[in-house]
């Protein structure tokens, strides 16, 4: 039986068809391929914290300015942005984990949550992406995460410019004097100043606290001058 041939314009097609369907079942958002464990690529720079005396769980340290930027993730780090609120302070924070995602090659998700009633279910579906890393952007996010968080010990949490009040060891943050919000009707270790959320700041916190994560040191506070 004799085969049919394609008219050139038609194989042109198929071929780009077939390239493309390649192309993303290879990419890096295709979550469900097997994927490598991630490791910190560089090492921490003196002054990040002291060897001899490691920080006990939920114990706050003060690394010197930095120290962590010779420490980045291996290319394809998994991590979801977890969002919730319009204010400026959280599109700043925002933009600067999207921002640090495409300098770093990583593999960024975003969930966000438009409404309380949805808090607790986006962090549900954060958590069922299985990412190397969730971080949390917005006040909003803390109470439900202090809720969630100590049920899924296997993931690992970033929040940045704000804190739990008692984290379990999954869950570090990293914030500054003005970002310090630990939950509705908690005291602060600094008073609240939205005029602290500077994109230097948010991406400073942000590359320090994953610094730490890469380094196994979590469930701590990372703060910064």
């Amino acid at each position: 039986m004799r085969s049919r041939r394609l008219p050139a314009g038609m194989l042109a097609v198929a071929v780009a068809t077939a390239a493309l369907l390649a192309g993303g079942c290879g990419s890096e958002d295709d979550w469900s391929r097997p994927h490598a464990r991630p490791s910190a690529m560089g090492a921490l720079g003196p002054g990040f914290l002291d060897r001899s005396a490691p920080p006990a769980p939920e114990a706050t340290i003060t690394p010197r300015p930095g120290s962590w930027d010779g420490t980045r993730p291996s290319e394809g780090y998994r991590v979801v942005l977890l969002t919730a609120g319009t204010d400026p302070q959280t599109r700043t924070l925002v933009n600067a984990v999207t921002q640090w995602a495409e300098q770093e090659r990583v593999s960024l998700k975003t969930v966000t949550a438009t409404r309380p009633d949805q808090y607790i279910a986006r962090i549900s579906e954060a958590i069922r992406l299985k990412p190397d890393l969730v971080v949390s952007a917005g006040n909003d996010l803390v109470d439900p995460l202090a809720m969630v968080t100590p049920n899924h010990l296997d993931q690992r949490f970033l929040v940045i410019g704000a804190e739990l009040a008692e984290p379990t060891a999954n869950v570090t943050a990293a914030d500054w004097t003005g970002a310090s919000f630990r939950g509705e009707g908690l005291g602060m270790s600094s008073e609240y100043d939205p005029a602290t959320f500077t994109p230097d700041r948010a991406a400073r916190a942000l590359r320090a606290g994953v610094a730490a994560v890469l380094n196994g040191l979590t469930g701590i506070v990372i703060w910064l001058d």
